[in-house]
């Protein structure tokens, strides 16, 4: 067999076992908080590589090794903020959001837990929180889908389009008919391809450079050739600007506690007392997982000066090593690895979507007095719809889609971020509040992510960090004015607390 025909075979091993774990959970799904939430039945170890797999998807194995490979590990910053939010988000936000959106009337949706933990009566806050998730996420699967086509364009020389038509339709139908259930775990899946690849391409990598001494000195040699210095942690000279920029990467990090596709794992955990070990295989995998990266790409620096090569392309040297390093077979499933960090995303942003669409909005226009079936059925043509809508969308490549991914995440960091940390450790907020806070981050992202330099550069600050103070200022402010006791609120968040407290 050729080269291309074992990676293939690779390839089509993994997306039949996806269609098969959208099968098993779809034997599984019974009513919509299965369909939407898994019944609130998942383990810590299968939440725990879910989120992380939803959260990295194709930056983990191409843009983080590819960024340290180009400039080294001043780029890594970025890495160190991320790891550090998610590390402060199961250690925080999970315990808490697990037992209150239980407490909460059970709510299985982010804009159904505010609306319930608040007691807005107006709606106005599941509507808006709604219509946010349904429109930054619909374009947030659409550049999920747009790499994906560039994937097998780039890896297998399939046209554009026919390689985004594969990766939607097996993405699309186990979400579609296994739910929740299915993205959780297929993403356990994903997450644990993710990992293994990117721990056994350095560890065979340094194995055939002949060990860590042979890696420093050829890491040396081409640090001097291309005249920087991969080890150095901080820009030199360290100006303003390059300040701003370490500043801007730290605070990639805040944008955890307000991402729905990565919480609404923790609401599906069994029981608030899992969440402890949920952060310790979460926190685990994700230091694996970078950490890997950076090696990966230290040692394709050393692979390509042993060989006096030039890689043209720094984002495909995980690729090229594991072509390089492995057989055939074994590369085509670090390919898969690929594919499944940009289809686990995928999965996760069409599954909120949906919940979106038929829990947070359909419903709280009225019509909410149709059985589990009728909502569950709803549920699987949002995701048709909303896919078919992304689908369109990338049809004609347009790198400006990916790039709204930075801003994507700047728009639910600094509109969701603030507002849950506040529900869940703040008594006297109020339903306005939430709602000012909110709309206020979502406009000052909008606005500040769209303007360049200013005094001292003020503006190349990433927008997450102005969005999320803004927020947290306006929404502690109307609260201080509307805010009025109620008994059931107070009652409500006294019982989270003591079971957070009885969990440990």
């Amino acid at each position: 067999m050729s080269d291309t025909a074992f990676q293939t075979l690779a390839m089509v091993t993994y997306m039949a076992a996806m269609l098969a774990i959208g099968w098993y959970s779809y034997r599984k799904t019974h009513n919509l908080s299965d369909y939407m939430l898994g019944g609130r039945e998942l383990s810590p170890a299968v939440a725990a590589l879910s989120a992380g797999a939803a959260d990295m998807s194709g930056w983990l194995l191409m843009g983080l090794p590819g960024a340290i490979y180009a400039a080294g590990l001043v780029e890594a910053w970025i890495a160190v903020g991320l790891t550090v939010g998610a590390w402060l988000n199961w250690k925080f936000v999970a315990p808490r959001l697990r037992a209150y959106t239980q407490v909460a009337n059970d709510s299985i949706t982010i804009p159904s837990f505010l609306e319930n933990r608040l007691r807005d009566s107006s709606r106005l806050l599941r509507i808006a929180s709604g219509v946010i998730i349904l429109v930054f996420f619909t374009f947030y699967v659409s550049s999920g889908m747009v790499a994906g086509g560039v994937f097998f364009e780039s890896s297998y020389g399939m046209g554009y389009r026919t390689g985004m038509l594969v990766v939607a339709g097996v993405t699309v139908a186990y979400t579609l008919f296994g739910g929740f259930l299915a993205v959780s775990y297929t993403d356990f899946v994903q997450g644990a391809m993710m990992a293994l690849a990117l721990i056994a391409v350095p560890v065979v990598g340094l194995v055939r450079l002949g060990g860590f001494g042979e890696l420093s000195r050829l890491v040396g040699e081409s640090d001097r050739a291309a005249n920087i210095d991969r080890l150095a942690l901080l820009p030199h000279p360290m100006t303003g600007v390059a300040l701003l920029g370490i500043v801007s990467a730290l605070a990639w990090g805040l944008g955890y506690f307000g991402q729905p596709h990565i919480i609404v794992r923790f609401m599906a955990l069994r029981t608030t007392g899992e969440a402890k070990m949920g952060r310790r295989i979460g926190i685990g995998w994700m230091l694996f997982a970078v950490l890997g990266a950076v090696a990966t790409a230290m040692v394709g620096v050393a692979w390509y000066q042993k060989q006096g090569m030039k890689l043209e392309d720094p984002e495909t040297i995980y690729i090229k090593m594991g072509q390089i390093l492995f057989h055939p077979l074994i590369a085509g499933f670090m390919l898969a690895a690929v594919l499944a960090a940009i289809m686990s995303t995928i999965s996760s942003q069409l599954l909120v979507t949906s919940s979106a669409l038929v829990e947070d909005i359909y419903k709280a226009l009225g019509r909410d007095q149709r059985s589990d079936k009728h909502f569950v059925a709803l549920g699987r043509l949002a995701v048709l719809i909303v896919s078919l809508v992304a689908m369109l969308m990338a049809w004609t490549q347009n790198d400006t889609i990916l790039s709204l991914v930075a801003f994507a995440w700047a728009g639910f960091g600094a509109s969701f971020g603030p507002i849950t940390l506040l529900t869940l450790f703040w008594r006297r907020l109020s339903a306005m509040g939430a709602l000012a806070g909110m709309v206020t981050g979502a406009v000052l992202v909008g606005i500040w992510g769209n303007i360049a330099g200013g005094p001292g550069h003020i503006f190349d600050l990433y927008e997450i960090v102005p969005g999320f103070l803004g927020n947290l200022l306006v929404a502690w402010l109307v609260s201080r004015v509307t805010w009025r006791p109620n008994t059931e609120i107070e009652d409500e968040f006294d019982r989270t607390l003591a079971e957070v407290r009885a969990a440990g």
